[in-house]
């Protein structure tokens, strides 16, 4: 097989590369790209984060980044990984190594200058590509096949490599969720299926981050249908996804042109509240209210009236309004239909105007301190976006006065 070449790829031309090339050679040590940054290149996907890894050990690496001039940062020096700055991009550079010792989610490691132990030790064939400063294409474990059919498949063993850390059973859905095509790996799944008990030993947080990532891809309500199948979601959440919702979202985000964020597909695919969400995936403060403003906020319509929708908008905001109509669109409209997307584009074309009255002059009208001066703004506000937003600040003073 002919192994495929990014000489001249745009990776290339990342800030600060060269420069760390540069000083790993010249200490006499061997790197290359690794992982993600590979795979998403030979896919012409947008490469987020240039991982390495390098013959050198730690210790070695910060000392030709030092000769070299270049800051490091001991980010997982134990495992191996040293980032080193580089024109005001960080890269991660890890020494080769192989697992000592695991215990379903760290691993003991030893270094090594293995390329091919090294690729042993990963996830997914196609996590497993290397390529070097001249962009010659390195492919230990059969990765540029399964890249090519967007198959994805666990290196060696789908028990072994789960058995190492449980959070690859969530990987493997997210990665098909996200790169997959047709066809599933049934030795994968099967192994996902066996061994999901061990998902109970991850921390919510790991769960969360790995859903939320899931929920967002192209592939998600078909994946959500695997995971279901396979009885996963029930022992992570306690219940099914809602997969038919879910690939609807994705569907309507996708006749937009857009990926949507993860909060609207969480609406969509867990028939739970936002707060119970929040304690199953550890969600923030702000992601838990975002999730409870959508599961609350009235649905919109294309039926609405103009002044109805503005009002809606208005009470909503933006970013809500435009995931409440995401969701209300999955379940009642079909995807390209232009109502709906007028509807979910009204914040990019009407410009919200602002509330002109403030709770100061309603004391200074004379109403006396207390919760009276909230209900009478509301009042005073419910009145003026009823009537479409026109009546002046000197209208509404007036209004209050009467």
């Amino acid at each position: 097989m002919t192994l495929p070449s990014l000489h001249g790829h745009a990776i290339f031309e990342t800030a600060g590369l060269h420069a760390v090339f540069q000083a790993i050679s010249k200490a006499g040590g061997e790197v290359r790209i690794v992982g993600g940054a590979v795979r998403n290149a030979l896919l012409g996907e947008p490469v987020q984060d240039i991982d390495m890894a390098t013959t050198l050990t730690p210790e070695q690496v910060v000392a030709a980044a030092g000769a070299a001039g270049l800051k490091t940062v001991a980010t997982g020096i134990e495992h191996g990984t040293v980032t080193v700055i580089s024109d005001g991009n960080g890269f991660e550079v890890t020494t080769l190594r192989h697992d000592v010792e695991t215990d379903g989610r760290k691993a003991t490691v030893a270094f090594t200058d293995d390329w091919a132990a090294d690729a042993a030790r990963r996830d997914f064939t196609l996590n497993a590509l290397y390529c070097s400063a001249d962009g010659q294409v390195f492919d230990p474990v059969g990765g540029l096949g399964d890249l090519a059919t967007r198959m994805i498949r666990f290196v060696g063993d789908p028990q072994a490599r789960i058995q190492e850390d449980y959070l690859r059973i969530l990987r493997f859905f997210r990665f098909i969720s996200q790169y997959g095509r047709d066809e599933v790996d049934a030795d994968g799944l099967a192994a996902c299926r066996q061994l999901q008990n061990g998902l109970k030993q991850l921390s919510r947080e790991r769960i969360g981050q790995e859903t939320c990532k899931l929920l967002c891809g192209a592939r998600a309500g078909e994946v959500a249908v695997l995971m279901n199948d396979a009885g996963i979601n029930r022992t992570l959440f306690g219940v099914d996804m809602d997969a038919e919702l879910l690939a609807s979202v994705i569907a309507r985000a996708g006749s937009l042109g857009l990926t949507p964020d993860y909060i609207t597909p969480l609406a969509a695919a867990l028939p739970l509240s936002g707060d119970e969400q929040a304690a199953q995936l550890r969600l923030s403060n702000a992601q838990t209210r975002s999730l409870n403003e959508v599961q609350s906020a009235i649905p919109p319509s294309p039926h609405l009236r103009d002044n109805e929708r503005k009002v809606v908008l208005y009470q909503t905001g933006a970013d809500t309004w435009k995931r409440a109509v995401l969701l209300a669109w999955a379940r009642g409209g079909k995807p390209g239909d232009e109502d709906w997307d007028r509807l979910y584009k009204l914040p990019d074309e009407w410009e919200m105007p602002v509330f002109p009255v403030t709770g100061n002059d309603i004391l200074a009208s004379g109403l006396e301190p207390g919760p009276q001066v909230g209900e009478t703004l509301k009042t005073l506000e419910d009145w003026w976006t009823a009537g479409g937003f026109l009546a002046s600040r000197e209208e509404l003073l007036s209004r209050l006065t009467a």
